[in-house]
């Protein structure tokens, strides 16, 4: 095995990995961090913890990115709104963040993503005075953050002509240009979570998929192997718990106010094929907008909703047709073209875990995020945003470092590059063809592997008509992605799954290679 191949295995989720770490854990392995919780959080908890040269394992009940991590908007947000709102910590916070995404971490995954805010008859001059006083605030966080105007270049105004050219199907009677901002834009929120989990692999972590914790206090879980049915103990010098929406069920002290946030999935044709953004401010409110955001697979995501969310917490969230039509509502405004719940090919709804403040709207809550111990002595993370993974887990380590006197290094974890970044010494394989520009843009340099190491007849071709996934990203969902079900590859390390119809071509494909392979 030469040293790249070595380098790649290292950072290979898959069925036999996980089984071997189940066994040393089960056989009595003590470990100094375990993480409850596959999201986005706890991913980099495992990541950060790895890094810091501790002992990690990371379990997950279901799969990497199977709750609140996968139903994002998709964005990098710069904490913009935030700052409307005068919480300028999380604002600044939220633009450094999205600065180390953009520019080290992740720059495969988080491009800019123009924004464009019509200016139409409807909006007064109040408004839009305020929405350029906000973008010329982005501006000022921007630089406040160091992320240059090459990254995410400056916010202007355009004229009608250019607005119409970006957003093709935008209201032209009384058009009079735009303002035009940008914010990052990941390819996709799960692919970032499993970037993240796969690199806290290539450092020593253990990432095990299907495993549920219970009985968790200051020392010790009771895990169970819901592929085998075996429960067993492990201890540990610390326990954390980043189960998102649910963490509740690990700590029954912790209150959190789910707020639900719905989007609606589109042809891109509908939309006439934008380049940016469209960006419509919902009427009645200072700093809440309406996204119909150009995504991959030739879709629009329009999103999003903040609605309270009370009783169980179901698996799999729900859009309700009062959501539907309130996007629809909104967007229609700023249309040439009236869309219609014919013209929507999918949906999908993510819960946000606020900290139950008491009463007031969700829209309202902060989205800070607070560390706190459980009676038992179980650290857990609540609250906070996509854009702030990384402090996050930086926060809760520190605290655990200091609570437990682990014997750990400073974070590192602000100048890593994850896999698929060109400075992670994974990308190292070449492939003998010409590469999707699909495949690029989802696993970035490290693309060359994904089709070198595929076993796969044909890997270069779709896995069904008019759909940019590979037969050989496919494969690599179950050799190095930790995909282990059908759903696992269609609904997360693809985003497949979204439209119906495009999920039943894609089901044949997506069971051969498990057949053949899982």
């Amino acid at each position: 095995m030469t040293a790249s191949q070595g380098a790649a295995s290292r950072t290979a989720l898959n069925a036999e990995r996980r089984a071997a770490e189940l066994d040393t854990l089960a056989a009595g392995e003590h470990v100094d961090v375990l993480v409850i919780g596959g999201g986005i959080t706890g991913a980099g908890i495992a990541l950060d913890a790895a890094t810091r040269g501790l002992r990690v394992a990371l379990v997950e009940k279901h799969d990497l990115a199977f709750g609140t991590s996968r139903w994002s908007s998709k964005l990098v947000h710069g904490g913009l709104r935030y700052l409307a709102t005068g919480n300028v910590g999380i604002a600044r916070r939220s633009a450094v963040e999205r600065g180390i995404l953009m520019g080290r971490n992740a720059p495969h995954l988080v491009k800019a993503m123009p924004q464009l805010v019509p200016l139409l008859p409807s909006m007064n001059r109040a408004s839009r005075a305020l929405i350029r006083t906000g973008f010329l605030a982005g501006d000022g966080l921007r630089k406040l953050a160091g992320t240059s105007a090459a990254t995410l270049p400056r916010s202007r105004r355009i004229d009608a002509a250019r607005a119409v050219a970006m957003a093709p199907t935008v209201r032209t009677d009384g058009l009079e240009g735009g303002f035009l901002a940008y914010d990052g834009q990941l390819v996709d929120d799960a692919r970032l979570v499993v970037a993240v989990a796969r690199t806290a692999a290539q450092h020593g972590a253990r990432i095990l998929t299907r495993v549920s914790a219970d009985h968790a206090t200051e020392e010790s879980v009771r895990l169970t192997d819901h592929r085998t049915g075996s429960s067993f103990d492990v201890r540990a010098r610390v326990v954390i718990n980043a189960a998102g929406v649910w963490a509740g069920q690990v700590d029954p002290t912790i209150r959190l106010r789910p707020s639900r946030g719905t989007h609606l999935v589109f042809d891109a044709a509908a939309f006439g094929n934008p380049t940016a953004a469209l960006t419509i401010p919902i009427p009645g409110e200072l700093n809440r907008f309406v996204f119909a955001m150009p995504e991959q697979l030739g879709r629009i995501y329009l999103g999003l909703t903040d609605e309270d969310a009370p009783g169980p917490i179901p698996d799999v969230p729900q859009a309700t047709p009062a959501e539907i039509s309130f996007l629809l509502d909104t967007v229609n405004t700023a249309l040439a073209t009236t869309l219609t719940p014919a013209d929507v090919r999918g949906t999908y709804a993510g819960l946000r875990p606020l900290i139950d403040a008491g009463e007031g709207r969700t829209a309202d809550l902060s989205r800070e995020h607070a560390v706190v111990e459980s009676p038992d002595g179980v650290l857990s993370v609540v609250g906070g945003k996509l854009t702030e993974y990384r402090y996050m887990a930086e926060d809760v380590l520190d605290r655990a470092v200091a609570l437990r006197g682990l014997d750990a290094g400073e974070c590192r974890t602000r100048n890593l590059p994850l896999v698929g970044a060109p400075a992670n010494p994974v990308t190292t394989l070449r492939a003998q063809v010409e590469l999707p520009g699909s495949l690029v843009a989802r696993y970035g340099a490290e693309a060359h592997n994904v089709i070198a190491q595929a076993t796969c007849a044909r890997p270069v071709e779709p896995v069904a008509d008019g759909i940019d996934v590979t037969r050989a990203e496919f494969e690599y969902a179950v050799t190095h992605e930790g995909a282990m079900t059908v759903d696992d590859i269609l609904d997360r390390r693809t985003r497949i799954g979204l439209v119906t119809e495009d999920r039943e071509r894609a089901l044949a494909a997506a069971t051969e290679v498990l057949a053949r392979i899982g």
